[in-house]
């Protein structure tokens, strides 16, 4: 009731776009800085939440990391990147958490090899053991932060109505022209006009980027939709599909 209750008071006060407000914060409004945190903290909770798999309280140290998190989002915040404050902040809430609860799974697995070595009566495979649990957490957190990205990739490609299955159908077939299509996606992306067009007009400024590239527009178009999605990971906190692409342009 109480998450409720906070989420109608949220409604009734918001009178501007929250990217609104946060351009103010940034320029130094504290007091809705505050604001803005204590009207999401009920958001911030249920992120927290969805990476612990049970109810966080505002007391436990999750939601601490949750909030600090929170506040960066809003001072990182930036229109260029595309998609909204809330969904930056999802992923660096959960990015944050799930880094704090590896951090303290790491301390108490190194205390407990610590106790075990002063145990003469201990078995050396418990320690092993332990070992192989954190690499196990390592490999799960790792999966679990590339489904988040995956999933706010494809909520991204959906604001320029495309899907993974176009991009399966569209990518550049050979190694050569899939570095050629990342290169003008990095030539659209440093040039901050037409990053702009990109993304109000959520179409690639194909005669703009003919006249900065050396291929023919025949080609920008065929690879239209590829360009358009490396764009957009060029753009964002995607850690795992920018160590894609630097594998691709390293091949």
């Amino acid at each position: 009731m109480r998450v409720v209750l906070s989420l109608l008071f949220m409604a009734k006060k918001k009178k501007k776009p929250l990217e609104e407000s946060v351009l103010m914060i940034q320029q130094g409004d504290k007091a809705l800085l505050n604001e803005t945190i204590d009207a999401y903290k009920p958001f911030i909770a249920k992120t927290v939440s969805s990476v612990c798999k049970r109810y966080i309280h505002e007391t436990d140290d999750e939601f601490s990391i949750g909030l600090i998190a929170f506040n960066e989002a809003i001072e990182k915040f930036t229109p260029e990147r595309g998609g909204s404050l809330l969904s930056f902040a999802d992923v660096l809430i959960k990015r944050r958490v799930i880094d704090y609860i590896r951090k303290q799974t790491r301390n108490q697995h190194l205390s407990m090899d610590l106790t075990i070595a002063n145990h003469e009566d201990d078995s050396p495979g418990t320690v092993i053991m332990n070992e192989l649990s954190l690499e196990s957490f390592q490999k799960k957190t790792e999966e679990e932060r590339r489904k988040e990205e995956i999933f706010h990739f494809q909520k991204q490609l959906q604001q320029f109505e495309l899907s993974f299955s176009d991009l399966l159908e569209n990518s550049p077939k050979h190694a050569d022209a899939r570095k050629n299509a990342i290169q003008i996606a990095k030539v659209l992306v440093e040039n901050k006009e037409l990053l702009q067009l990109l993304l109000e007009k959520r179409r690639l400024p194909i005669k703009q980027l003919e006249q900065m590239v050396k291929v023919s527009r025949k080609t920008i178009e065929r690879n239209r939709k590829y360009i358009i999605a490396i764009a957009l990971i060029l753009t964002s906190d995607y850690i795992y599909m920018k160590d894609y692409l630097r594998g691709v342009l390293e091949a």
